[in-house]
């Protein structure tokens, strides 16, 4: 297996876009090819060598083989892993916004937090964060009502707003708390939160399903109660305990077929 090693030149000024940081784009290359990459800094494109150090060791040549470990603080530099199709970065610290967005192959572990829209509309894969992460993480872009559809997402601290916005396919997984309209426009996929939300989770949502270990504050009121379940499946995983489930949200539609499983609201219906 080939390793790339990247290590930030110092502290970034003005956020840098760095969409060529993935596997299949730097596989193969010699250092010296790497390091000519080009990159944004607000209205320039500069070579990739003026913000990072390079070393490579070991040998391969495709992208599956490939691995870029990222040392340093990278969170004023955006999009990387961007569309990456396989191979694996590991980033040794903070991420900055977009990481892993359209991604449809390989693997993204960071060591840190994660910028705002990273994983956004996620295609496969797995994006690991090992702290917490933005706003809209593995959600549609701006002018777009599908987000995430396959791959996965696991965030092992706090996630904010707007997490899986209009997710159809794949999986989030949330350690931490979540803040608002989490699962906003759902129409399919899994979205896992075991602490706490605060107001309109899955709102709008028309499929897919939310299970949620913690407290919603504020629950949506287009959620209608359709009993209690213990230890219920969904798909592959099965989940402990005792859990109301809801449909909705039918605030937006009749016929609705989002499903919602709360452990802290098995009162409500009872």
């Amino acid at each position: 297996m080939a390793e790339i090693k990247l290590v930030p030149r110092g502290k970034i000024g003005i956020t840098v876009e760095a969409e060529v940081i993935r596997p299949d784009l730097i596989a193969g290359k010699t250092k010296e090819q790497i390091e000519e990459l080009l990159v944004w800094q607000g209205p320039k494109e500069l070579p990739l060598s003026q913000f990072f150090e390079v070393d490579i060791q070991g040998n391969g040549g495709s992208p599956e083989e490939t691995k870029i470990i990222i040392d340093g603080d990278v969170s004023r530099v955006k999009r990387i892993g961007q569309g990456m199709n396989s191979g694996m970065i590991e980033i040794l610290g903070p991420a900055g916004m977009y990481t892993g967005a359209e991604m449809t192959g390989g693997k993204i572990l960071v060591r840190g937090d994660a910028g705002s829209w990273s994983g956004m509309e996620l295609k496969g894969g797995l994006l690991q964060i090992s702290g917490n992460a933005g706003d809209h993480v593995g959600s549609a872009y701006r002018g777009s009502w599908r987000g995430m559809t396959g791959g996965q997402i696991i965030i092992q601290g706090d996630a904010r707003s707007q997490l899986g916005g209009g997710l159809a396919g794949g999986s989030i997984t949330v350690e931490g708390n979540v803040e608002n309209f989490c699962a906003i426009r759902q129409a399919g996929g899994l979205l896992i939160i075991k602490g706490n939300a605060v107001r309109g989770l899955g709102a709008e949502m028309s499929g897919g399903t939310v299970v949620i270990l913690g407290e919603v504050k504020n629950f949506s009121p287009g959620f209608v109660h359709q009993g209690i379940e213990i230890n219920p499946k969904i798909g592959e995983i099965e989940l402990e305990g005792r859990f109301a489930r809801f449909m909705g949200d039918y605030a937006v539609g009749k016929n609705p077929k989002g499903m919602l499983y709360s452990r802290m609201a098995q009162e409500v219906g009872e």
